[in-house]
């Protein structure tokens, strides 16, 4: 049997779809919510509206451009967490009651775990076993993945994730949310080596940006007092040395957990895999160190469903199915 899924993500912002037929997808609908933008941030209760409001178009344009009918489905996938509560309530919900009209079996899928199989969608591939740094808005980790399945984590941030640093430092420059591309943009004309900001050391391969986060704000703070046109007349540099710094912090991590465990297979994973500063980082310590790495396609860094049916696909194949009174967890480990 070739499984035809189709896939639901709600996890924060992003109302999106995906159809995947035997590991292919055939597509990936995403609605944005421009809502968010006004209040520097995503407010769960409008996030979760917006997806009440958006995810039955989304899903009628996800079959409708995949060519096929709702009937001819395998299976109803969805992001189970983590996430936003509320944003979950509502693709699990609707997920929950396709598959009981249609008598299909339901997957629950972590979106973690999805965000490193997006590496899956298309060629090339990595090879098991390889390490995933995934780094989007709400998580930092490092994960050593040996099969479809089977992930475990090596390190993860144990305050903020980098992406919210990146949106944070963004919201104290003046830059519209979300500011962590704009910071990206701005840093490609900078000088990264202008400014210095501390590195914080964890235990193991763990990381921490609470302490870049809060030097930021204090060195912003400090030198607008003395010019108040600090930020308008160095942003490229400020931009760009907050990267280096925070792109710095994360790949230290990886030379260590390669070095720890000799894989050399390395591949990048969520939101924060689309900072050009990061990936061209990568692409340095692959020729350093002899590194085969993989990057996912832009489409495929921030939240999608493509990844959920990628993710649902190999659940599929292993018969792993929700039973009809599952819920959704706003903290979901990888690995359980």
């Amino acid at each position: 049997m070739s499984p035809l899924i189709l896939a639901i993500e709600s996890s924060c912002d992003e109302t999106s779809a995906s159809v995947i037929r035997n590991g292919k997808v055939l597509n990936n609908i995403i609605a944005s919510q421009e809502v968010h933008q006004k209040y520097g941030g995503v407010v769960p209760e409008l996030a979760s509206r917006a997806h009440q409001r958006s995810i039955w178009h989304t899903v009628d344009e996800a079959v409708r451009t995949a060519g096929i009918k709702l009937d001819e489905l395998h299976a109803v996938a969805f992001t189970r967490g983590p996430g936003l509560m509320g944003s979950l309530l509502v693709g699990a919900s609707f997920a929950k009651g396709l598959a009981l009209a249609l008598d299909i079996p339901l997957i629950g899928i972590n979106h973690m775990e999805a965000h490193v199989l997006s590496n899956f969608i298309e060629e090339p591939v990595p090879s098991f076993p390889f390490l995933c740094l995934t780094v989007s808005g709400g998580h930092t980790q490092l994960i050593k993945v040996s099969d479809y399945l089977e992930m475990e984590i090596l390190g993860e941030t144990q305050d903020d994730a980098v992406g919210e640093a990146f949106d944070k430092a963004a919201k104290l420059l003046g830059l519209p949310y979300p500011g962590g591309p704009l910071i990206d943009r701005y840093a490609q004309s900078g000088n990264p080596h202008r400014f210095n900001f501390p590195k914080t050391e964890m235990p193991g391969l763990h990381f921490s940006f609470s302490g870049i986060k809060t030097a930021f704000l204090y060195f912003i703070r400090e030198n607008i007092l003395h010019n108040p046109d600090f930020v308008k007349e160095n942003l490229p540099d400020i931009c760009a040395s907050l990267q280096y710094h925070l792109v710095n912090m994360l790949t230290s991590r990886l030379q260590e957990a390669a070095q720890q465990t000799g894989i050399k297979e390395i591949a990048l994973a969520g939101g924060v895999a689309a900072n050009s500063g990061l990936r061209q980082a990568l692409h340095k310590l692959a020729g350093q160190h002899q590194w085969k790495v993989y990057l996912p396609a832009m489409q495929y860094c921030t939240d999608n469903a493509a990844m959920i049916a990628m993710a649902a696909h190999y659940k599929y194949l292993k018969g792993i199915f929700e039973p009809p009174d599952t819920v959704p967890l706003a903290r979901y480990p990888v690995g359980i």
